[in-house]
């Protein structure tokens, strides 16, 4: 008796998954994202208005979330 999740399993076996970003260097990434966002950050509160929002401050925060991730789990930490 064959059930559709093993099937689904069996064929998922035959091609694994690729990240974008390899392990080896998700160090380097994380960190130019988290520089990134430290100089937005800076320049942002420097020259804060609602203009400078969504050109400064959205991305800042992005790259700072998407840093942090790729940042922990270079490190070893596994959250």
């Amino acid at each position: 008796m064959s059930s559709p999740l093993h099937d689904i399993w069996e064929a998922a076996s035959a091609s694994p998954y690729q990240p974008s970003v390899s392990k080896d260097s998700q160090f380097f990434v994380g960190a130019v994202l988290l520089f990134t966002a430290f100089i937005l950050t800076g320049v942002f509160g420097l020259n804060r208005s609602i203009v400078t929002l969504p050109v400064l401050g959205v991305p800042a925060s992005l790259a700072f979330g998407f840093g942090a991730v790729y940042m922990i789990c270079a490190v070893g930490v596994y959250v």
